[in-house]
């Protein structure tokens, strides 16, 4: 395990986090939120570090890595249980040379829309869920959100769910690239998690 494969790993639970906040609150921490759905256009990023506008852009995700892999009190499960199905759906996507040709394209399409209205605008988030309806929850296995009734009756809110789960996959898709395995969540967690520690120390003390 290293600092990129965490940084990537990080991506993944941040975008879960997300995911969670929303299905239960119909809200979510809009700056992680905002660095997770830009990672999904950084396809010719020159690091991981790129992807994610840097360690400070996976905050969110460093901190709940931290708190599913070190066994501490805030552990939850669903997080945990949503980002080890997000790692398989790679898995499945991999092996889909047509889809992922499609998701290119896709995106690609709503970069369009990003230079018009705006990253955080509510009709790219509802492009990125078409995206995600149409590619993804296609495959197995798929993604299951709990939530709020309430929550997951909105509109708006499924919208913006969707487009995380993208984002996920797209942090798994750039985790498996560079080495990372999902055996090693559970032989390295401890390295794991030492490193999002020291990688979040430093976020915090390079930004104040």
């Amino acid at each position: 395990m290293n600092e990129e494969r965490v940084l990537a790993l990080a991506g993944v639970f941040q975008a879960v986090s997300l995911v969670h906040q929303l299905a239960n609150d119909g809200r979510c921490d809009d700056v992680a939120l905002e660095a997770s759905l830009r990672s999904v256009f950084r396809i010719d990023a020159p690091d991981v570090a790129g992807v994610f506008d840097g360690v400070p852009g996976v905050r969110l995700g460093l901190r709940t890595l931290i708190s599913e892999l070190d066994g501490d009190r805030q552990r939850d499960m669903t997080r945990m249980r949503m980002a080890v199905t997000v790692l398989r759906l790679e898995r499945s996507l991999a092996g889909r040379a047509d889809m992922l040709e499609k998701l290119h394209e896709g995106i690609l399409a709503t970069q369009r829309q990003v230079d018009h209205f705006g990253l955080m605008h509510a009709t790219v988030a509802g492009r990125l869920a078409e995206l995600y309806v149409s590619t993804l929850s296609t495959l197995r296995p798929r993604v299951l959100v709990s939530g709020a009734p309430l929550q997951l009756q909105q509109q708006p809110v499924v919208e913006r769910i969707r487009a995380a789960l993208l984002a996920a996959v797209r942090a798994a898709v750039l985790w498996r690239q560079i080495g990372g395995r999902q055996w090693q969540l559970l032989i390295k967690r401890r390295q794991c998690a030492m490193l999002a520690r020291g990688m979040l120390t430093g976020a915090t003390i390079d930004n104040g």
